[in-house]
């Protein structure tokens, strides 16, 4: 979350010297807050903070234990003092070491089996989110460590899904689209970002009527079927573009403002690189989708309607 109110929560506790269990347990809830230390018992956190309702709860614990409590509303005076407050809250120290652990996890990952590739990503995603939460003023810290989360976790997609394409060198050859029509087209099963994006850039751009045939392996694909998507298909990974990017440039669609805007989106999730504020929430949205629709088709049919509503917000020239 990012936040700019000026204005803070500030809470002030004092305890009987007979209550150290008490005071451990209060300090631990401060910090799991995310809240600033001033002093010892006295813990800062911005109003606006999801977590400040909770400094209550611990006002009213430390009154239940025979100590003191208040928790004051404080208003940052002017800009230097507001600077001073939210640097307070700089998480560098906390992301420093999950980054060091996390590149530690990347050089081990291909000695790996299945089930220890999903607890590590559990393991390191329930770290990031920890810091993530409390990290109440993205700085460039933040920025480097959602970037090396996502490689993270991209790199763990590819071992999972050992079919994901390696990019090849050359040039994109321009194509005619009259020349793609009624056509069979052919990419692994259980699509996922670039996949499911790409199908729905050819049913509605490229191919009206295409028909799509979901693949166990690469290997199952027909001689006579357009693959996509995968080592050896007619249209795939090239150099730095992925396979959406490559079904743009092939059948010349470069220059459609909203196509443009969602290949940005698709290569961040793809591959990393430079986020797009739209990637977490349409990656979230496909996650769900998944579980929802076993079955691609349907998956194909449900996602293609959040694609069609962000091709014709990023379509539009208007901000609303």
């Amino acid at each position: 979350m990012t936040l700019t109110s000026d204005s803070w929560l500030t809470l002030i506790v004092s305890l009987p010297s007979a209550s150290a269990t008490a005071r451990m347990r209060i300090w631990r809830a401060v910090k799991t807050l995310g809240c600033a230390a001033l002093r010892d018992g006295a813990y800062l956190l911005p109003a606006q903070a999801e977590q400040a309702a909770q400094l209550q709860v611990l006002a009213d614990e430390a009154l239940q234990e025979g100590g003191q409590a208040w928790l004051l509303q404080v208003q940052a005076r002017n800009m230097t003092e507001q600077a001073t407050f939210q640097a307070l809250f700089d998480r560098a120290a906390d992301y420093t070491p999950w980054l060091e652990e996390l590149a530690q996890a990347r050089q081990t990952l291909s000695a790996l089996s299945a089930a220890e590739l999903q607890r590590t990503q559990r393991k390191h995603a329930r770290a990031y989110e920890v810091i993530r939460k409390i990290d109440f003023f993205p700085g460039e810290t933040s920025i480097r460590a959602d970037a090396q989360w996502r490689d993270f976790a991209n790199a763990l997609e590819a071992m999972q899904s050992p079919g994901e394409p390696q990019p090849t060198a050359g040039n994109i050859a321009r194509r005619d689209r009259m020349q793609y029509q009624g056509r069979v087209w052919a990419t692994r099963r259980h699509l996922w970002v670039d996949r499911v994006a790409s199908a729905w850039l050819i049913q509605r751009f490229i191919d009206p009527h295409a028909r799509f045939l979901w693949l166990d392996a690469p290997a199952d694909s027909p001689a006579d079927a357009l693959g996509f998507d995968f080592d050896g298909a007619t249209f795939s990974h090239v150099g730095e573009r992925v396979t959406f990017e490559v079904l743009l440039a092939s059948f010349g669609l470069e220059n459609d403002r909203g196509l443009s805007r969602l290949s940005a989106m698709v290569h961040a999730l793809d591959v990393g690189g430079t986020a797009t504020p739209e990637a977490s929430g349409f990656e979230a949205v496909l996650a769900g989708a998944r579980r929802r629709w076993p079955d691609d088709d349907a998956l194909l049919a449900d996602i293609g309607g959040v694609l069609d509503s962000l091709h014709a917000h990023f379509s539009s020239s208007r901000k609303t």
